[in-house]
C-alpha cells in the first residue's frame, strides 16, 4: 500500500471519530493553509474564541516552510501538531473542525476530504474553483449531516439582515434589481504580494501546491500571487465578488441565476491574466444584481454603493445603518405603513474585524447547535454558480444560461417572457 492510499485510509476511518460536542466543549480545530489570510484567521478571527477557552487551534498544515513555522509560533503548537501534507491534519481522531484557506483550485479536494473524515469545515470563499465542485460539496454536506460555513464574512453584517426584514415586511414592493461593488486602488496592484526570498523549490513543496492545475515551473510570483492567474483563481469576481453577492442573496432569497454576463479588463496593471476591472449581471427571473468593481479606483465605493431597488422604495447601505426611502409616488403610503417618510435603521456591531469574528463564532455555535450556519453549503453553491458563469463569461467573451431545475448551464438561453392582456395594469396604488 503507498502513503497516499494509506493516508486515504486514515481520512475514511476518521469520521468514525467525529464527537458530539456539548455545550462547553471545547472546540480542537486545524487549520490547512497559514498564507495570509491564513494568519489573519490565527491572529484575529479566531482570537476571541481561543482566548475564552471554547476553540483551540490543535494543528495547522502548509506546504511552505516558513508558514508552518510562522503558524506553529502563533499557535503555541508543539511540532508533532504541524504537517506539511494536510491529510495527515485529517486523520487525526483529536480535530474536530478544519478551516481550509488555500488557494481556491485546491477548496474543492480538501474541502471533500474533510467531510469525509468527519469534520466541520469553515471553507474560505470562493467555495470552489470550477461550478461543479460547488455542487458536490452542497451534497455531500446534505448528505452527511456536517456543518460548512462558506467564509463570505459579509453575511454576518447585521446590515443585510435588517434589509430582508425590511423587504420581507414589503415597504419596498416588489425588488426590481440590486447593485454593488467592492472597490480599492493601489499604486503597486492588485495582490501584488512580497515574494519572500525563503520561499524556493528546497522550501515549498512545488508540485503539492500545484495539485490539479497544470504543471508549470516553479515561480514565487505564481505563489505568492495566484489570484492573478488562470490556473488557480477566478480572479477579482471570486475574490472580491462572492462577499457581495452571498449577502445580497442572503438578503432576497437564496437562488440560481438564469442567465449571467461578465465584462471587464486589464486596463491599468498589466502583469497579470485576470482583469482588474470587472463587472457581472446576474439574472433571477424575478430581479437582476448588478456588481461592479475595480482594483484601481475607488470611485465604485461612493458611486456605485450597495443598494436594492424596488418598485415602491430604496434600500441603500451606509457604514452601520440602511436607510430606506420611498419613491415619491409611494410616500404616503410608506408613512402609513412604517410611521415616517423614511427609515434610518442603526445595526451593530459597525466594525468590520467583529463582523468577521461573528461569521466564525457562527460557525463554532453551529457545531454544538448542529444549526445551519450563515453561510451554508446551499447558499454557497447557489452563489458560486453566478461567480464561475460571469468568471466563464468574460474569459469566453458569451452570456451563459442556467437552468435551476436540472442545475445545468444551458447550450443557449430560452425566448424571455412577454405579457398579453386587456391592457390594464395593477389598481392605481392606495
Amino acid at each position: 500500500m503507498t502513503a497516499v492510499s494509506r493516508r486515504a485510509m486514515l481520512i475514511s476511518t476518521a469520521a468514525s471519530y467525529a464527537r458530539v460536542l456539548g455545550a462547553n466543549d471545547r472546540i480542537q480545530a486545524g487549520l490547512i493553509g497559514c498564507g495570509n489570510l491564513g494568519m489573519r484567521h490565527l491572529r484575529l478571527y479566531l482570537k476571541p474564541m481561543v482566548d475564552a477557552g471554547q476553540v483551540r487551534v490543535a494543528g495547522v498544515s502548509d506546504i511552505y516552510t516558513l508558514a508552518r513555522e510562522r503558524a506553529r509560533q502563533q499557535a503555541g503548537l508543539e511540532e508533532r501538531q504541524v504537517h506539511h501534507d494536510y491529510r495527515e491534519l485529517l486523520a487525526r481522531p483529536d480535530i474536530d473542525a478544519i478551516l481550509v484557506v488555500t488557494p481556491e483550485h485546491w477548496h474543492y479536494r480538501m474541502t471533500m476530504d474533510a467531510l469525509r473524515a468527519g469534520k466541520d469545515v469553515y471553507l474560505e470563499k470562493p467555495m470552489t474553483y470550477h461550478l461543479a465542485e460547488a455542487r458536490e460539496i452542497a451534497d455531500a454536506v446534505a448528505r452527511t449531516g456536517r456543518v460548512l460555513q462558506v467564509g463570505a464574512q459579509w453575511c454576518s453584517d447585521p446590515r443585510y439582515t435588517l434589509a430582508r426584514e425590511v423587504i420581507e415586511q414589503g415597504w419596498i414592493g416588489n425588488v426590481l434589481f440590486a447593485q454593488s461593488t467592492y472597490s480599492m486602488n493601489s499604486v503597486y496592484g492588485l495582490w501584488q504580494y512580497e515574494i519572500e526570498k525563503e520561499a524556493t523549490p528546497a522550501t515549498v513543496d512545488w508540485p503539492a501546491f500545484l495539485g490539479p492545475a497544470p504543471k508549470r515551473p516553479f515561480s514565487g510570483e505564481r505563489f505568492f500571487r495566484w489570484r492573478k492567474y488562470w490556473d488557480y483563481s477566478n480572479g477579482v469576481v471570486s475574490d472580491f465578488f462572492y462577499h457581495r453577492l452571498a449577502p445580497l442573496l442572503l438578503t432576497l432569497g437564496g437562488r440560481f441565476p438564469r442567465l449571467v454576463s461578465g465584462h471587464g479588463g486589464i486596463y491599468q496593471w498589466k502583469d497579470r491574466e485576470a482583469p482588474e476591472t470587472f463587472s457581472m449581471t446576474a439574472e433571477y427571473g424575478d430581479f437582476h444584481i448588478n456588481i461592479a468593481s475595480s482594483a484601481a479606483s475607488a470611485g465604485p465605493e461612493r458611486f456605485h454603493a450597495p443598494a436594492i431597488y424596488g418598485h415602491e422604495a430604496t434600500i441603500s447601505f451606509h457604514p452601520g445603518a440602511i436607510q430606506v426611502t420611498p419613491d415619491r409616488q409611494f410616500r404616503a403610503k410608506f408613512q402609513s405603513r412604517t410611521g415616517k417618510a423614511e427609515l434610518h435603521l442603526e445595526a451593530s456591531p459597525k466594525d468590520l474585524t467583529e463582523i468577521r469574528v461573528n461569521h466564525a463564532r457562527n460557525f463554532f455555535d453551529c457545531m454544538r447547535t448542529r444549526k445551519p450556519p450563515v453561510l451554508p453549503a446551499a447558499l454557497g453553491y447557489q452563489t458560486m454558480v453566478a461567480i464561475k458563469l460571469a468568471a466563464d463569461s468574460y474569459r469566453l467573451r458569451r452570456m451563459f444560461a442556467f437552468d435551476p431545475q436540472t442545475q445545468q448551464v444551458l447550450p443557449e438561453a430560452p425566448p424571455r417572457p412577454g405579457y398579453e392582456g386587456t391592457g390594464e395594469n395593477y389598481p392605481e396604488p392606495a
